[in-house]
């Protein structure tokens, strides 16, 4: 699986001059039709179609889902319902209270908490590498809050900001959707990182 940018059509313009690279060998991917089609929530509660593009490498013959970084993988909500449920989380509220916000499954928010949970600090540490990486400038690290949770949340908020400084185009991504290309879409994904 390759995370790729929201447009389709920037994708299958990238896809058709092998501007994607294959994770494997470097090679240009091409296009070799579609992954099944899924239904995915966003934060008002609409479902959105959505079919993934699927290409395979002409050096390694291997071939591989194009997963936009709206969506995380084997997950049904956008990753910014997800997101919003991690930052609510991070400020003091509970799995009921955030899935009934959301208007969601009390099991689903509480799946996504505990999964997020579990890997906390590895995504603080991935976050903060990128923040020291990308930042234009000496960056302003986010302090302990006392939480890994919290932590890791500030660690993905202050990343993006430090992206959207350097590069001014991704400003259209919210921290979320930055945050699943860093991690391939496999943010809530079982053995990442």
């Amino acid at each position: 699986m390759v995370t790729v940018e929201v447009s389709p059509v920037r994708v299958e313009m990238r896809l058709a001059a092998g501007g994607i690279a294959c994770p494997g060998c470097g090679a240009g991917l091409r296009p070799w039709g579609w992954s099944r089609r899924r239904s995915v929530r966003d934060l008002r509660g609409l479902r959105l179609e959505l079919t993934p593009r699927r290409s395979r490498c002409p050096g390694c013959g291997a071939t591989h889902v194009l997963l936009p970084v709206t969506v995380l993988l084997r997950r049904a909500d956008a990753v910014v319902v997800i997101g919003a449920a991690l930052v609510a989380r991070a400020a003091g509220a509970g799995y009921r209270r955030i899935a009934a916000g959301l208007g969601l499954p009390e099991l689903t928010v509480r799946g996504w908490l505990r999964r997020f949970a579990a890997r906390a600090g590895a995504v603080r540490e991935m976050c903060t590498v990128l923040l020291v990486q990308v930042a234009p400038a000496d960056p302003v690290l986010p302090g302990p809050g006392g939480e890994g949770f919290a932590d890791a949340v500030a660690a993905v908020l202050a990343a993006a900001g430090a992206v959207t400084a350097r590069w001014p185009e991704v400003v259209a991504l919210s921290p979320w959707q930055m945050v699943a290309a860093v991690s391939g879409g496999r943010l809530l994904a079982p053995g990442w990182p």
